[in-house]
């Protein structure tokens, strides 16, 4: 019987992940579920899971989840250290699904504790890189990365080998606007861009991908998980969204997954690692899909790219910076502040007048990630 627990378990990852564990009751044991305002799915979760404690992030939100959740023998919490403590809870596996930098807080308390963590959080690990290593390094935390195409990399990269590695390559679908030029993506509005061709994901990271910010951030996200330096990073477009990441090697072998556009398949693996599972998944049929495609990027249209590498040259607290002016316009964009194509345009304005200044410990990375957005905001306010 192996114990996880799942931060942001009302998310597209989190009820992934809810639904593979719920088939097998005599596998895991739930000891805790935490959800940011839907109490009413997280109470519906519980009923099911039968966890030892859940948390809700929004006080107002912890009357109503506790009567839900009467006569269930469940402690509750809510605010901000109620999901620290839901992160600091001993388990076998911690499931890092929260979006954003309100992961990061309950996300380091697991792994300070040793805790084998599936990562599916890619804007913490951004937000505070080297600092976010060490304190795995030091505490003999496991990191499975989760997103798709690190998993993949997770699974076909022989460590043994790493100094006859060629390079790594990171595919992407090309989002929605793939095919459309700058001026059509200037008039693009929010429902547009949340409809992803190939994948069902939250409303942040679906906006990421029509701008191809997330796929930046797998960059910045892979440079730090694989310890590989930018250069040796590749994106290449493949709309199929089948084969899920590559890695090349000096005598020419390339290595590859490749599975369905389906989370559940590298959840599945994160949590049954090191063996795997019958996560009852159809399995891919390669006849049927006939071919697959692959294309440069066009960084032109996509400038996201471009940054998040010039970030990682540029070092200091410039990950942090742009993760945290990123998730801010996206909300603006969300909101219908700005257009789709200021989303990018905001965000290196923001790296462009702030100071390079390297966080140095994890408080530090949440004074400066709330400045950041503060000045972003500003920025915003017609």
């Amino acid at each position: 019987m192996k114990t996880i627990s799942i931060l942001g378990s009302t998310g597209s990852v989190g009820r992934a992940t809810v639904d593979l564990i719920k088939r097998m009751p005599q596998t895991y044991s739930v000891d805790s579920l935490t959800a940011n305002k839907n109490w009413q799915l997280l109470a519906e979760q519980a009923k099911i899971l039968k966890p030892r404690y859940v948390a809700i992030s929004k006080q107002q939100y912890y009357q109503p989840l506790k009567n839900a959740l009467n006569g269930e023998d469940i402690l509750i919490g809510a605010g901000e250290k109620a999901i620290i403590e839901a992160g600091d809870r001993e388990v076998d596996l911690l499931m890092a699904a929260i979006v954003g930098i309100a992961g990061l807080l309950p996300t380091i308390s697991a792994i300070r504790r040793g805790t084998t963590v599936a990562l599916a959080n890619k804007e913490c690990l951004v937000s505070s890189g080297e600092i976010f290593i060490r304190e795995a390094s030091d505490a003999q935390a496991k990191l499975i990365p989760v997103d798709s195409e690190h998993n993949a990399i997770f699974q076909v990269f022989e460590t043994h080998n790493k100094a006859k590695l060629d390079r790594l390559i990171l595919t992407a679908s090309g989002g929605p606007f793939r095919n459309c030029t700058i001026e059509e993506m200037k008039g693009k509005n929010p429902q547009e861009a949340l409809a992803h061709p190939n994948w069902d994901m939250g409303p942040k990271i679906s906006i990421d991908s029509a701008t191809m910010m997330n796929k930046g951030l797998e960059i910045i996200e892979a440079h730090y998980l694989f310890s590989v330096e930018e250069s040796l990073i590749d994106v290449v477009i493949h709309p199929q969204s089948i084969v899920h990441s590559l890695v090349s090697y000096l005598d020419g072998s390339v290595l590859a997954q490749l599975a369905d556009p389906d989370m559940k398949i590298p959840i599945a693996y994160a949590l049954s690692w090191p063996k795997r599972m019958d996560a009852t998944i159809p399995r891919l049929d390669l006849l049927k899909i006939g071919s697959l495609e692959f294309f440069k990027p066009d960084t032109k249209k996509f400038p996201a790219l471009n940054l998040a590498r010039e970030s990682i040259k540029t070092g200091g607290g410039s990950n942090l910076v742009l993760n945290a002016a990123n998730e801010v316009a996206v909300a603006g964009f969300l909101a219908g502040k700005i257009k789709f194509t200021d989303i990018v345009a905001i965000v290196e304005k923001v790296l462009d007048k702030n100071v390079e200044t390297a966080p140095k410990s994890i408080e530090e990375v949440i004074f400066m990630d709330t400045a950041i957005r503060k000045y972003t905001e500003s920025i915003l306010e017609p």
